[in-house]
């Protein structure tokens, strides 16, 4: 099985409609239905993306045929494997995420996981100083220090989502939502100055003014996106564990796919509908103006799984 770190352009991909029509029949009916549900053009193919991503992951790691994959949802919403699967595997878990221009896979065997992608954007119509004060709340004051130290307010909002991404990864780990008090986790980045395309564990995080021995990967895949990705022992949070770091002797690198690769092992789960190409032509790319985010706002943009 082994370590997985997939990113797939979602918002550069034009689809033709071919390509759509044959992605829309490799997702289960009701995940088809979701993706024909989106106002923006751009959602539907990060929702796309991101099922398809899944698929290929356990149709190529766990060896299970790609039309025989049932992906069900919690009442809460969240995906998972229904699949009975072999016990070598059900701890291998794995996490998605869409936000920007990208959505991204991670996957590891024998840990908690999470993943969060950011893209640094400004905040709609509001100013980044009065955007701060919104999100006031969010951040411990140490965090406020480090983010309002870069010398230039875009430096401050790119280093806002940095930190951001980082709890979104640590709070999809270990399953909790919106009501999560974010103040309760605070991180120590390092550095300062991330290069692109490499990837980074420095980072370490406090729970409750407690250092917690998590594993914090960052890599930023372009000048505006952030991803970070986070690895917990199985046993829960809350405790100490011992060293945490992902099964690759080398820190795995994200690999950037494309719509062949992405499709690759896909076998057809549905007959194919016209009717969606009609739906996905009829959509706006995406909206006018962007507003201001709310942490509300950035979750619904965001899909995770887990085989366990």
């Amino acid at each position: 099985m082994g370590s997985v770190r997939w990113a797939f352009p979602c918002a550069a991909w034009r689809p033709r409609r071919e390509e759509w029509l044959l992605a829309a029949r490799l997702v289960q009916p009701e995940e088809k239905d979701r993706v024909g549900q989106f106002v923006f053009a751009r959602d539907a193919k990060a929702a796309l993306a991101g099922r398809l991503l899944i698929r290929k992951l356990i149709a190529e790691k766990l060896c299970i045929p790609w039309n025989e994959i049932d992906l069900q949802r919690t009442s809460k919403g969240k995906p998972f494997l229904a699949n009975n699967v072999f016990d070598i595997y059900s701890n291998y878990n794995f996490n998605v995420s869409h936000q920007g221009d990208y959505a991204v896979l991670a996957a590891e065997p024998g840990l908690q996981i999470g993943i969060d992608i950011m893209k640094t954007s400004l905040p709609g119509s509001s100013s980044i100083p009065n955007f701060f004060r919104i999100m006031k709340r969010q951040f411990t004051e140490q965090e406020w220090g480090v983010i309002k130290s870069r010398s230039s307010e875009w430096m401050q909002l790119d280093m806002f989502h940095r930190h951001w991404a980082l709890k979104e990864s640590f709070l999809k780990a270990v399953g909790v939502g919106i009501g999560f008090n974010l103040q309760r986790i605070e991180f120590n980045v390092s550095p300062l100055q991330l290069e692109i395309g490499k990837v980074y564990k420095e980072t370490e995080m406090l729970l409750d003014g407690e250092k917690e021995d998590w594993t914090f990967e960052e890599t930023r895949l372009d000048d505006h996106h952030h991803v970070a990705v986070a690895l917990g022992k199985q046993e829960g949070f809350g405790q100490n564990h011992s060293s945490v770091c992902s099964m690759e002797p080398n820190q795995p690198q994200f690999t950037l796919l494309t719509f062949e690769d992405l499709v690759a092992s896909g076998i057809p789960v549905t007959p194919e509908d016209s009717a969606c190409w009609d739906n996905f032509c009829s959509k706006q790319e995406s909206p006018v103006k962007q507003n201001s985010h709310s942490r509300q706002e950035w979750l619904l943009e965001k899909e995770d799984c887990q085989s366990s």
